[in-house]
């Protein structure tokens, strides 16, 4: 059997490893763009000098000997075809499969900004190529806009950071981190990093970027009529799917990205799919699972997706620790919510007819155990006696005459 993986971020070195797991002998090659293994979680802490290229690295030094891998590095995925088991290389060079897995992620979108098209002092957050670039600006630009305050938004700010740079956030959403924490907790990180001397601005788009004649930045006119002074522009407000070269594959592809099942399966039976290439923006350790899924199924052997949420983030910015899950703000008044906020902890259950379906923790994550375990046996939260902050884990303990513990409510 020869299996071919596209891509050698978290799905795809995940997979590798899989498919050793179940095939000894099976011959695997490894297709990548880049030249090394990183974390896109931590790049902020090499664009710091945090660390190192080296500690950026989450396999093993001898990953490809170790598991046996044909690694083509430098390599890009331009077309596909599917009927012949047929993957196209750059240089028209043909690689020949019996199963693909498509791991290839996402790039930054630059949006049609007026004045952009223009610019040379503007970059998106998304590779080590990127933060190559990045790591220079300081020694040129004083005044960096970051368009975009979700996750890769508040990663860059973080690590520019005591570089003697003046930082600024612009996001058309109403507070940061929008997508995983609600208003009350975005507040948090936002007085820690107006503190830090972050200048944010919330609810409004960059109209347009004032370009001079050296083709540089030097303003940016935000949708309120704000004036901010520019010298280097980072875009980090959006992603899209690495899914150029399957045009023309007959894969069925959505307006996001790659479609493909629980299973990893995509609408041809031996091509497989897993991560950010799905445009669905799975965070990095559902990249991990469902590369690992789709490893199994290439190999056989039958896996399932079976995570409780889709959404599940652990953050820690400025030292502060949050975990979300799930749905964080109810959509209508039909969800129950539940809350607890003293002493710089913030604790937030969200259930609609019991099932809890979201959740934030920030300030202090020990209940994050209990949660779980509270998601995990489908604990009916309308039917808890005591408050629901003060369950811990002595009320899982309670044992049953047949000798099961179960949890009494």
């Amino acid at each position: 059997m020869k299996y071919v993986i596209i891509g050698s971020s978290a799905a795809g070195i995940n997979a590798v490893r899989e498919l050793r797991k179940y095939d000894r002998e099976g011959e695997i090659v490894l297709v990548s763009k880049d030249e090394n293994v990183y974390s896109r979680c931590i790049l902020h802490q090499y664009l710091s000098g945090e660390r190192t290229l080296e500690r950026l690295n989450f396999a093993e030094p001898d990953f490809d000997t170790l598991y046996k891998v044909k690694w083509m590095k430098g390599r890009e995925a331009v077309g596909l075809r599917p009927a012949d088991h047929i993957l196209v290389l750059d240089e028209n060079e043909e690689l020949s499969y019996d199963k693909l897995l498509i791991a290839t992620g996402s790039h930054t979108f630059i949006p049609p900004i007026k004045g952009l098209s223009e610019a040379e002092n503007y970059i998106g957050f998304r590779n080590i190529d990127d933060i190559e670039v990045l790591k220079e600006v300081p020694k040129k630009a004083k005044h960096i806009v970051v368009l975009g305050s979700g996750l890769i938004g508040i990663d860059c700010a973080t690590g520019f950071l005591h570089m003697g740079v003046k930082v600024v956030l612009v996001d058309f959403a109403g507070w940061l981190l929008n997508k995983q924490l609600d208003e009350r907790a975005a507040q948090t990180y936002i007085d820690a990093f107006k503190a830090q001397g972050v200048d944010q601005y919330y609810g409004v788009g960059v109209n347009e970027v004032r370009v001079g004649d050296d083709h540089q930045i030097y303003e940016i006119a935000l949708s309120d009529g704000t004036v901010l002074p520019c010298d280097f522009f980072v875009v980090t407000a959006g992603v899209r799917s690495n899914v150029e070269f399957l045009k023309d594959s007959g894969l069925e592809l959505s307006r996001f990205g790659l479609v493909y099942d629980e299973y990893g399966r995509t609408s041809d039976p031996d091509v497989y799919g897993a991560g950010d290439v799905s445009g669905l923006s799975p965070i990095w350790p559902v990249a991990v699972k469902e590369g690992m899924v789709a490893a199994a199924n290439m190999t056989g052997h039958m896996k399932k997706m079976t995570d409780f949420f889709a959404s599940k983030s652990t953050m820690s910015f400025l030292g502060i620790h949050t975990m979300s899950l799930g749905t964080v703000t109810p959509p209508d008044d039909s969800y129950r919510v539940d809350t607890y906020d003293k002493n710089g902890v913030y604790k937030k259950v969200v259930s609609k007819d019991g099932v809890i379906v979201g959740a934030l923790l920030q300030g202090d994550l020990a209940y994050g155990g209990v949660l779980q375990q509270m998601i995990a046996r489908k604990i009916d939260v309308t039917k808890v006696k005591k408050p629901l902050f003060e369950i811990d884990y002595s009320d899982f303990f309670h044992e049953r005459a047949n000798l099961e513990f179960a949890y009494e409510i």
